[in-house]
């Protein structure tokens, strides 16, 4: 009595397509989609944003080289929805 079984998976799937409606799910489907793929990305930089070396293989010191302002993309490769990201400055925690 306690478990899932496959009817209560489909009447919940039912009721899901009643509320929100059949013309609604695909848009919802997508900006959901649009958001992993900006999830993953931005996960992606942020490991990649401490890994950064130079050809020696020591850490790359911001002081000889520039760092470019960050964006974010809703996908990679995707420049035309990318938009410049500001980080915090000089924030201290106590």
């Amino acid at each position: 009595m306690g478990s899932l079984s496959p009817w209560h998976l489909l009447l919940v799937a039912l009721v899901v397509i009643v509320v929100f409606g059949s013309k609604r799910l695909p848009d919802t489907a997508r900006s959901l989609g649009k958001s992993m793929r900006i999830l993953k990305s931005e996960t992606q930089a942020m490991k990649t944003d401490g890994q950064q070396t130079t050809d020696s293989g020591t850490a790359a010191s911001t002081a000889e080289q520039p760092t470019p302002p960050k964006t974010i993309q809703a996908a990679p490769g995707d420049v035309g929805s990318a938009r410049p990201v500001e980080e915090p400055k000089g924030t201290t925690q106590s």
